[in-house]
């Protein structure tokens, strides 16, 4: 019998950099109809391979099929035109544009020999790919008005407007709700049985298990195994990915009965915040859960002095405060790490030294200018403290991954006697072994007396790592819930508009 040639294959793929081998002979293959996951670290050469296939890089050595076809791909319009699609994690969408507009960008539909964008067929082409998945999207609709999941939906319309073969997604479900990946999943699966190859890029291994039938293992830019992952184990997997075991300690707590926090009556007129209270003590980890919009990231803002309070207030060690801005927060000691970590966390261009420094420059500048040898001597010993990995403190932070990145602004926080220190989201886009890092460092920093409030939608890390935990409902506390014996589902009953439940109490 003959076997049959798999939609994709890469065979013996290697690219070099100057003094840098970032793949090592990669070999394996995808079939027709599979959600096929690429599973791996930051840095274990996925986006390398990824940029190959679509046409933004050539491979030193080996070679790529469609179809058992070599393909010799030179730029990304060749890739799009051999039916291979990319949807990367940051949409490359122009936000002024149209949805339709965007569908077409690079390649769009003209008249009258081409002196006229034929914008009613656009509409017309558009509207039909999306009907395939989702018809209630407007092709017209300016795609800021958009929600994450529907912009994400717009650039698979997009690749089926090339009749893609294969679509291969990098980290498609950072920014939605468990509800919105449910939808995603239906139509990724959905593309599937109509014979579509997925390549599914994810850190989140609950979602690879439930949606994709095989995963590709790499780790310092080779393949390390594949594997089915029917009735695969998720921790032989992740040891796999990291080559280690990682270690699953139980919750420790290190709260005191010294308030350091309390927020009283909290509200904002521009955001969804309403009537917020609750106390945080010293050396806590609190946890927020709820929905997306449900508040969770405006009231972070709201404690940081990023946005203003219409009413209710802030006391800190038991004096009241009032934060005009930013600045004002962090001279009382709050931190913030955000949830946009790559826009409104760091300078990319700018070295890790210099990034650490920003909130507290006065400490080292001196008439105006930058006393860079009193700033790297701080940064050595903080970047050395949350394990900065490779450790190169001038080196721009944009070129670190994104667990490294977030160490820095961490860092940023210890550096600037940040005592109150807010996580939003803290290990979005992070892989499996930095994130196991960043919650063993939020607990050290409890340790040392932090207190610490993390906002997350990811329910097991809020449940790991908090000692209570706060649940919003469209702007207000809905539950406080001990840490112990708590489930996700009892989270997602107290988040879920009409849920009936007793008001949270102060403690």
């Amino acid at each position: 019998m003959t076997a049959t040639v798999p939609r994709l294959r890469f065979e013996g793929v290697t690219k070099e950099f100057p003094g840098v081998r970032a793949l090592s002979e990669v070999t394996f293959d995808v079939a027709a109809g599979e959600v096929h996951a690429l599973l791996g670290e930051n840095g274990a050469g996925k986006s390398t391979l990824l940029r190959i296939l679509s046409g933004g890089l050539r491979p030193s050595e080996g070679r790529v099929l469609l179809d058992g076809k070599e393909l010799a791909l030179r730029k990304p319009i060749q890739a799009r035109a051999a039916g291979i699609a990319m949807i990367h994690q940051e949409l490359q969408q122009v936000q002024h544009l149209t949805v339709a507009q965007n569908m077409f960008l690079g390649h769009q539909l003209t008249r009258l020999g081409g002196l006229v964008v034929d914008r009613a067929e656009q509409e017309r082409r558009a509207a039909a790919a999306l009907a395939r998945i989702d018809p209630s999207i407007d092709p017209a609709a300016p795609i800021r008005s958009l929600k994450v999941a529907q912009r994400q939906i717009v650039e698979i319309a997009r690749a089926l407007l090339d009749e893609a073969r294969i679509i291969a997604m990098d980290e498609p479900t950072s920014s939605l709700t468990p509800s919105e990946f449910e939808r995603l999943s239906g139509i990724v699966s959905g593309l599937a049985a109509d014979g579509v190859s997925i390549i599914y890029v994810s850190h989140k291994m609950d979602e690879v298990f439930h949606l994709c039938h095989r995963a590709t293992v790499m780790r310092d830019g080779k393949v390390v195994g594949v594997r089915d992952l029917a009735g695969a184990d998720q921790k032989q997997i992740i040891s796999l990915m990291v080559g280690r075991e990682l270690s699953h300690e139980s919750h420790r707590s290190y709260a005191t009965g010294d308030v350091k926090l309390e927020v009283a009556g909290l509200c904002s007129a521009v955001s969804r915040v309403r009537n917020v209270s609750f106390r945080l003590h010293k050396g806590e980890v609190l946890g927020i859960a709820g929905l997306v919009g449900s508040g969770r990231s405006e009231l972070l803002r709201l404690i940081a002095g990023a946005d203003r309070r219409s009413s209710g207030s802030l006391t800190i060690d038991g004096k009241e405060v009032t934060f005009r801005n930013p600045r004002e927060a962090i001279a009382a000691g709050v931190g913030l790490c955000p949830e946009e970590r790559k826009r409104e966390g760091i300078i990319p261009l700018r070295s890790v030294a210099v990034n650490l420094g920003l909130p507290s420059l006065g400490r080292f500048s001196s008439a105006g200018l930058l006393d860079k040898r009193k700033l790297a001597r701080t940064a050595e010993t903080h970047l050395k403290g949350v394990n900065l990995r490779p450790f190169l403190p001038d080196r721009p932070i944009r070129l670190f991954s994104g667990g490294n990145q977030q160490k820095g602004i961490i860092a940023r926080w210890l550096a600037a006697n940040s005592q109150i220190l807010l996580f939003d989201e803290p290990t979005r886009g992070i892989d499996v072994g930095a994130k196991s890092e960043i919650h063993h460092l939020i607990e050290r920093l409890a340790s040392e007396g932090h207190s610490i409030i993390v906002v997350s939608s990811e329910l097991p890390e809020v449940i790991r790592l908090s000692d209570r935990v706060l649940v919003m409902r469209e702007g207000e506390l809905a539950a406080e819930l001990p840490s112990e014996g708590l489930t996700e589902q009892a989270i997602v009953a107290h988040a879920i508009p009409g849920y009936v439940a007793q008001s949270p109490a102060n403690s």
